[in-house]
C-alpha cells in the first residue's frame, strides 16, 4: 500500500548542489526512514535480474518523524494592500467571464471575502448558475442576493455588481455577448437591503476564489472557480442601475474614472504567475497554480491567432479548481551532492511500517565541463514531467480498446484516484473539460519511479541496467540541463544516448543535438515517437513544462482554436513535424505507427550489405529474424514506431538497415500520417506501419544510429543481456565512441 510520497526541489544535481526532500505519509506509522541509493535498473519484472538498487552512504540516512503535508489545488490570483481595498465604502466590480463548470458547487469570481471570519465581499455563481452578490460585517451577519436567469457554460457574458454603503442597496447586472441565434437577453436588478450587514472592509482582494481560512504561514483559498476570466476592474464608488450596463463600453462611465481603484490587465507578461494593474496604483497581483495563460478573449475576432500579434485580443486568463504547480511541502531533510559521486539515476528511498517503499528521484550530473566518460545518456525529464501522474487508465474509456487489453490497477492508479489533489499530467482533462497544458515537477510525482507502470522512466531503467551489465560508463545529463545549458553541455562527448521515448523536446534541446551532430558528435536514438511534441520549459518557473496540442497529432485533446500558441514563450505549440522540423531530419526516422497489444521483429534490409555498416555486424548473423523477443509485447519492434520516410527529410544517403514485420492490424497508422480515413491503417495490409533501423554519417564526422521503437530497450535485457538486440546495440556504440570520423559517403 503506497502511504509514503514525496519531492525534490530539483531533478538534476551536480556535485556542490544542495537538494531539499520533502516527505508526506497518510499512514499510521510514527516515522520514516530515509537512504540514499543508486538505481541501476527501475523495473523488477521476472524476466530479468530485476530492480538493482545499490546503497550509497548519505549523512541524511536515518529515522524521521511522519508527518501529512496536504496538496492544495486550484488557481487564483490575489493582491494585498494596506489600505487600497480597506477604505473601500461604495464600490462596483466589473469584468467578462467565460464559465465552463456551473451548477456543481458556488464558485467565487472576486471580491475580498474570507469565509472563515464571513467578512468582506464576494461576486459569485451559486449552485444554480446564478450571478450572486455575498457581503458580512464579520460578526455572524450574512447576506447575499441573486439574479433570476442562470448563466450558460462557454458563452461569454459582461458581468458588474456595485455596492453603495449609505443605503446598503446592491445592483447586480449580466449581460451576455450574443452570437446571432442566441436567445440570451441581459439582466439588470436592483436590491434594496437597508437592514443588510456592512461590508466589513479587508486588506485583500482575491480573484476565481475567496480567502477559506487562515492557517500558519499562509492561507488557503476555496471557492475557486472554473473558467475563463477577462478585463476585471474595481471601483470605490457605485454605479447606479442607469450606469452599470455601460460599463462594458468602451468609455465605460465617467462619474466613475476618477474613482477606479484597479484596472486589471491580463495581456500584459504572458505565462508568469504574476497580473498587472495598468489604474497607476500599482496594484499588480500574484497567481497562484499557474492557471492557463495567452487566452482568446471576449473580444477575440479570430483575424489573428498568435497573442503576440493581438495582445488585447487574449486579455483572459482560464482558472481551474485543479490547477497545480507547487505543492509547497516543507523540507524533511536536505542532501548536498558531494564530490567524487558518480554520476548516475538516485534516488532517497522512504520506508516505513506498513507501507510500500517510495523512491524520491533525482539525477547526478558531473561537474559542469567535468566529464567522465565520452558517453553521456540523455534522461528524458521533459517526457516524464509531461507524463506526471497519468491517470487515463481511470478517466478515459478508450484506454481498454487503445491498450488491447483489460485495464489492471496498481498501486499507483488506485492512490491517484483517491487522491486526485496530486495534479494531473498533459494528457489529461481538467474538471471543466479542457485540456492540461502545464505540468510541473514540484510535487510527488508517482511515475518517475521504480516500477512505474507506463513507459518512459521505467523503461529507461532498462538502457542504464544495459550500460551497468556491458560494463560501459556513462554520464547522466537531463532534458532540463541540455535545455538550460545548450550545446555546451555535449561538448565534452562524442556519443548522446537517447532513452526509450524521448517524446517531449524544446527547441533549445534540438538545436543543441543538432549542433553536437554538425560538430562530429554522434547520437544513438533508442527508442520511438521522439522528438514529437514541441515543448516549453517555463522561463522563470522551475520545473514547469507548457505544451499545446495543436492542429495534428495523437493527443487526448486538442487546443481550442486561437490558442495554438504557448504562454511560457510565444511559440507555436503542437507537433514538430508541423514546424518544419520534422524527427526525421535529426534522427532520420519519424513517428508513424502506435499499438500496445503485442510487438514484432525485424528482418535485415539489402542496406545491410553495405560496408558502411560492417561494424554493426561483429558477432551477428544475418540470417533469420532477429528481436522477436522482449518485455514489451514479446517483440523488440512494438508500442510506437518510426520509419524511413525521404518525404519527411531523412537522409538521402541514409542506410535502412533492417525493418520490423508481421505486426497485426492491432498496430496502426498514426494520425497524421493519412489525409484521409480509410480502412487500410492496420499492420497486416500497410507497408508504413513499421519501424527501421537507421545509420548515416554527418558533417564532421558525426552518425546517427535509430531504433525507431519503444519496445527495443525492453529487448535489450534478455537472456541476461545476450541477444542479438544487445550485441547490435553493443556494437554501434562501441564504433561510436572511438574517435576516428564517420567519413561522408560520396554523392554517387
Amino acid at each position: 500500500m503506497r502511504t509514503l510520497s514525496g519531492y525534490a526541489n530539483v531533478l538534476s544535481a551536480k556535485p556542490g548542489d544542495a537538494i531539499e526532500f520533502k516527505v508526506s505519509s497518510i499512514g499510521d506509522a510514527a516515522d520514516f526512514s530515509a537512504r540514499l541509493v543508486r538505481l541501476i535498473t527501475t523495473e523488477d519484472h521476472p524476466q530479468t535480474t530485476g530492480l538493482i538498487e545499490r546503497e550509497v552512504d548519505a549523512p541524511f540516512a536515518g529515522q524521521y518523524p511522519a508527518r501529512r503535508q496536504r496538496i492544495y489545488t486550484g488557481s487564483f490570483g490575489y493582491i494585498e494592500h494596506k489600505t487600497a481595498f480597506s477604505n473601500l465604502l461604495d464600490l462596483t466590480f466589473q469584468a467578462w467571464l467565460w464559465p465552463t463548470l456551473l451548477g456543481s458547487k458556488r464558485q467565487t469570481i472576486a471580491g475580498t471575502w474570507d469565509d472563515e471570519i464571513g467578512a468582506g465581499f464576494a461576486l459569485q455563481i451559486d449552485e444554480e448558475c446564478r450571478l450572486t452578490f455575498l457581503r458580512g460585517d464579520g460578526k455572524g451577519n450574512v447576506s447575499a442576493v441573486t439574479l433570476t436567469t442562470p448563466l450558460r457554460e462557454r458563452q461569454w457574458v459582461f458581468v458588474a455588481a456595485s455596492y453603495e454603503a449609505k443605503t446598503r442597496a446592491v445592483v447586480l447586472h449580466q449581460s451576455p455577448h450574443c452570437n446571432a441565434g442566441d436567445l440570451s437577453s441581459p439582466e439588470t436588478r436592483v436590491f434594496d437591503k437597508t437592514s443588510g450587514p456592512q461590508i466589513s472592509p479587508q486588506d485583500s482582494f482575491y480573484i476565481a476564489s475567496h480567502r477559506q481560512t487562515r492557517e500558519a504561514g499562509g492561507m488557503r483559498a476555496g471557492g475557486h472557480y472554473n473558467g475563463k476570466i477577462d478585463s476585471p476592474k474595481l471601483y470605490a464608488g457605485a454605479a447606479s442601475v442607469h450606469e452599470i450596463a455601460a460599463l462594458s463600453g468602451e468609455t465605460g462611465v465617467s462619474r466613475l474614472a476618477p474613482s477606479l481603484v484597479a484596472d486589471w490587465d491580463f495581456s500584459l507578461d504572458q505565462g508568469s504567475d504574476v497580473f498587472r494593474d495598468v489604474s497607476g496604483y500599482g496594484l499588480d497581483g500574484k497567481l497562484v497554480n499557474m492557471p492557463t495563460r495567452a487566452m482568446k478573449g471576449f473580444n477575440w475576432t479570430g483575424r489573428v491567432h498568435d497573442w503576440r500579434s493581438a495582445p488585447r485580443e487574449y486579455g483572459a486568463i482560464h482558472f481551474h479548481d485543479d490547477d497545480l504547480y507547487d505543492a509547497g511541502w516543507s523540507t524533511d531533510f536536505t542532501f548536498t551532492v558531494p564530490e567524487g559521486i558518480a554520476s548516475g539515476v538516485y534516488a532517497a528511498r522512504l520506508d516505513a511500517r506498513g507501507a510500500m517503499p517510495a523512491y524520491v528521484i533525482f539525477f547526478v550530473r558531473p561537474p559542469k565541463g567535468q566529464a567522465t566518460s565520452e558517453v553521456a545518456y540523455l534522461a528524458s525529464t521533459a517526457t516524464y514531467t509531461a507524463y506526471a501522474n497519468q491517470r487515463l487508465i481511470a478517466r478515459d474509456p478508450l484506454d481498454e480498446m487503445s491498450m488491447g487489453a483489460v485495464p489492471i490497477f496498481g498501486a499507483d492508479d488506485i492512490f491517484l484516484d483517491e487522491n486526485p489533489e496530486y495534479g494531473k499530467s498533459v494528457y489529461d482533462l481538467h474538471t471543466d473539460g479542457s485540456g492540461v497544458c502545464y505540468s510541473s515537477r514540484l510535487r510527488p510525482v508517482l511515475n518517475i519511479s521504480p516500477n512505474a507502470k507506463y513507459w518512459s522512466f521505467g523503461g529507461d531503467g532498462y538502457v542504464t541496467g544495459w550500460l551497468d551489465a556491458m560494463g560501459i560508463s556513462a554520464d547522466v545529463i537531463t532534458d532540463e540541463d541540455l535545455h538550460k545549458e545548450g550545446e555546451s553541455i555535449l561538448e565534452p562527448y562524442r556519443v548522446v544516448l537517447t532513452g526509450c521515448h524521448p517524446e517531449y523536446v524544446s527547441i533549445a534541446m534540438w538545436d543543441a543535438l543538432r549542433t553536437h551532430l554538425s560538430r562530429g558528435g554522434r547520437l544513438m536514438y533508442l527508442g520511438g515517437n521522439g522528438f514529437y511534441w514541441r515543448t516549453a520549459f517555463h522561463p522563470t518557473l522551475p520545473g514547469l513544462i507548457e505544451v499545446r496540442r495543436a492542429e495534428d497529432g495523437s493527443r487526448t485533446w486538442s487546443a481550442e482554436p486561437g490558442e495554438y500558441f504557448m504562454s511560457t514563450t510565444g511559440e507555436y505549440g503542437g507537433l514538430w513535424r508541423r514546424q518544419d522540423r520534422t524527427p526525421n531530419e535529426l534522427l532520420g526516422v519519424g513517428f508513424c505507427a502506435q499499438g500496445f497489444q503485442s510487438g514484432s521483429y525485424y528482418q535485415w534490409n539489402p542496406d545491410s550489405t553495405n560496408s558502411r555498416v560492417d561494424f554493426i555486424f561483429k558477432d551477428l548473423s544475418k540470417e533469420g529474424p532477429f528481436g522477436n523477443y522482449g518485455l514489451a509485447g514479446n517483440g523488440a519492434a512494438g508500442q510506437e514506431l518510426d520509419r524511413y520516410d525521404r518525404t519527411l527529410g531523412s537522409p538521402q544517403h541514409a542506410l535502412k538497415i533492417a525493418s520490423s514485420i508481421n505486426h497485426s492490424d492491432y498496430m496502426v497508422l498514426a494520425k497524421e500520417e493519412f489525409g484521409a480515413m480509410h480502412w487500410m491503417i492496420g499492420g497486416s495490409e500497410n507497408e508504413n506501419v513499421r519501424s527501421d533501423l537507421v545509420f548515416f554519417e554527418t558533417s564532421s564526422g558525426g552518425a546517427v544510429f535509430s531504433v525507431g521503437s519503444i519496445s527495443w530497450c525492453m529487448s535489450l535485457p534478455i537472456n541476461g543481456y545476450d541477444n542479438d538486440v544487445s550485441r547490435l546495440t553493443r556494437n554501434v556504440l562501441e564504433r561510436f565512441r572511438e574517435p576516428a570520423p564517420f567519413p561522408l559517403p560520396s554523392p554517387s
